[in-house]
């Protein structure tokens, strides 16, 4: 019998997305084939604590504080393991049972997809789902993916970008600033979270305010975007390492006025409406642009790009992409995959394939250096 991959998979975290990726990681973890891989849950608290085993669920979402023990992932790339400690006396406790293949983080925003813990895990030389630490870390940044994508020539809405701390001395001259450059509505946004946290669509400076206010809680920079009107809402999911493919693309009819963190998760009356219902050409360069940002920001694995397409034109818009998309069972990057004709489980399957193939590639690079002499002795 083929020894079983043991897949370490990665929830909760320091983000305001907590109780999305717990949802989504529930949603991963019971699609993964038990014949294929033994599954080790690894939550993370909002405290930032680590606690891995069948109970690490229901200890998120219970919002414990004090856990029975900790879990620690060491940086030793020679254990590659999970190492225990007790609260009662910190004594470690290490098994082979510890030891971990491969890690599907399922991760949203901050500390999970902004680089943080793919740095974490290229320390301990583990093999990892998704984009690594440099694509990560870009495109989590709203406003530095912004940059990269428009020097790539890609298509985007207009925007501005500031700092919390400009916005606390001298509101009046950022609304100045924004009202000459942009058109109402805005979109005001924290730069670096998702899952539609900190959004706010603004008609009119009292709401441009309100939604700038509410920005600045997440976030130590914010970014201001130019509404488009009376457009599709379109995703794309994107799959592979150096040769990526995209979907079919989906539509996403909000049952609020904008795609908002309701309309996604709890109310259930939006609806995907997939394949989209656009022009065959429009949807072929959806889908070239979809794959183009993807290697101009050096993702791998998945991601999922997100469009504003008019509906009396097809002009297109790339709004932003996700390098850890939501993995619910509402979710429209395995429901895409799913429509494009790969099942939530292969591509489960192929998420962790592409991880080791890419770690593979990686692991026959040199490391080290042989001058010619010893001079640094």
């Amino acid at each position: 019998m083929a020894k079983k991959i043991r897949v370490g998979v990665i929830f909760g975290g320091r983000s305001g997305e907590h109780e999305v990726s717990i949802v989504s990681a529930q949603s991963v973890m019971a699609a993964l084939s038990k014949k294929k891989y033994e599954v080790i849950p690894i939550g993370i608290t909002k405290q930032g604590k680590w606690i891995a085993g069948s109970q690490a669920v229901k200890f998120l979402k219970d919002g414990m504080k004090k856990l029975p023990f900790k879990s620690h992932l060491t940086a030793d790339p020679t254990e590659r393991r999970l190492i225990k400690t007790s609260d009662d006396s910190s004594k470690l406790i290490r098994s082979s049972a510890d030891k971990l293949d491969v890690i599907f983080p399922v991760l949203h925003g901050p500390y999970g997809e902004d680089g943080t813990i793919q740095g974490m895990l290229e320390l301990a030389g583990i093999p990892y789902v998704g984009a690594g630490v440099l694509g990560s870390a870009v495109a989590m940044d709203k406003i530095i993916q912004k940059q990269i994508t428009d020097q790539a020539g890609l298509p985007s809405t207009k925007y501005d970008w500031f700092l919390t701390q400009d916005w606390k001395e001298d509101r009046q001259l950022i609304i100045r600033r924004l009202e000459q450059n942009l058109k109402y509505p805005m979109f005001t946004k924290p730069a670096n979270l998702g899952s539609s946290v900190g959004i706010g669509k603004c008609h009119n400076r009292k709401e441009l305010i309100a939604g700038i206010t509410a920005a600045t809680r997440y976030d130590r920079r914010v970014i201001v975007e130019e509404g488009i009107e009376n457009i599709h809402e379109i995703e794309v999911a994107v799959l592979g390492n150096d040769k990526p493919k995209a979907s079919v693309p989906g539509e996403i009819i909000a049952s609020n006025e904008f795609y908002d963190y309701d309309a996604k998760y709890i109310d259930g009356k939006s609806q995907a409406v997939i394949p989209a219902k656009l022009p065959a050409a429009v949807i072929k360069k959806i889908q070239t642009i979809a794959v183009a940002a993807f290697k101009a920001l050096d993702l791998a694995g998945m991601a999922r790009a997100d469009f504003l397409v008019t509906k009396n034109r097809h002009q297109i818009y790339l709004n932003e992409v996700n390098t850890i998309p939501g993995f619910t069972a509402i979710s429209m990057y395995p429901k895409l995959w799913q429509v494009s004709g790969l099942k939530y489980s292969e591509l489960l399957d192929r998420l962790i394939q592409l991880a080791l193939e890419r770690h593979s590639q990686k692991t026959r690079l040199a490391t080290s250096f042989k001058p010619k002499n010893d001079w640094y002795k």
